[in-house]
């Protein structure tokens, strides 16, 4: 089975052919901003799904993260199902590859990525606990596969 992409090129279903990707600046110490422990983007979208698809996403820290906050990337309800918590985030050094509990390699598997259906446009969030992340980035790219009909994965507009 095939089907055209955005670009009008085919996607066969052992593709993960579409793509899009986030990139988030940490300024914890701003009220509300990303990074903020209990401000509004605690707990954000960073993906915005609609219907069902099949979904992988990688992160790679850009700028080295500064705060002692748990991290981790879910759905409401299960905020560390897409990628586990972290447990301290000042320990994502540029270049990192976040994909366990463990960000410590600049070089990983593709095998490591886990592969989730999101059912029902739950969205994909961003968590933080304990601790503000005031300062890094972190670039979170996304592929998936649409199951239902009209399914899509967009970043998100905050």
């Amino acid at each position: 089975m095939s089907f055209p992409n955005v670009n009008g090129s085919p996607v066969l279903d052992t593709d993960f052919g579409l793509r899009c990707e986030k990139a988030i600046t940490f300024a914890g110490g701003t009220t509300d901003a990303w990074g903020d422990h209990d401000g509004a983007l605690d707990g954000g979208a960073v993906f915005t799904v609609t219907g069902t698809v099949l979904l992988r996403v990688v992160a790679v820290v850009e700028t080295t993260l500064v705060g002692g906050a748990t991290i981790e990337l879910g759905v409401t309800g299960q905020t560390a199902s897409i990628l586990p918590q972290v447990a301290d985030a000042s320990g994502m050094a540029a270049g990192e590859i976040w994909h366990d509990a463990t960000v410590d390699s600049k070089v990983e598997l593709s095998s490591v990525m886990a592969e989730n259906i999101v059912a029902n446009g739950a969205d994909i969030i961003l968590t933080l606990g304990t601790a503000n992340v005031t300062a890094g980035k972190i670039r979170f790219i996304a592929m998936w596969y649409p199951l239902s009909e009209g399914a899509s994965v967009v970043p998100s507009t905050n």
